[in-house]
């Protein structure tokens, strides 16, 4: 079991940044391709970004790219999500998942194991 928790969200002016850090305990993250999706009010869950388990291949949504990066320090078992340029279209609760070695993927229902969320709120 791998239990991941979410810090770092809260409330920002658009235009502005976040680092969100994602710990992870119970088992190390090395194996684990890592990702961060997010869950705005009414809508569905989609995909951020996501970072292979060698931490050498990523691959961002669109709607980030440019803006976000994701990275992973093995030896701190954690994940981060530096988020720059903050839109009031980023508000949403931000979730952190794990996903067993495999090819990494973009679709939540092929991740193991979630965070609880933090929110993220970006005013305009």
């Amino acid at each position: 079991q791998v239990q991941l928790v979410e810090s770092g969200g809260g409330l920002v002016q658009a235009g502005g940044s976040l680092r969100l850090s994602c710990a992870a305990s119970g088992r190390t993250i090395s194996s684990y391709n890592m990702a961060w999706f997010r869950q705005a009010p009414g809508k569905e869950r989609e995909f951020v970004a996501v970072m292979d388990w060698g931490g050498g291949a990523t691959t961002y949504a669109d709607s980030v790219k440019g803006r976000f990066t994701i990275s992973r320090d093995n030896a701190k078992n954690t994940v981060y999500l530096q988020m720059n340029s903050l839109t009031p279209e980023d508000t949403a609760v931000y979730y952190c998942a794990a996903q067993r070695v495999g090819i990494m993927t973009t679709r939540a229902g092929t991740y193991n194991y979630w965070g609880q969320g933090t929110q993220v709120t970006v005013s305009s």
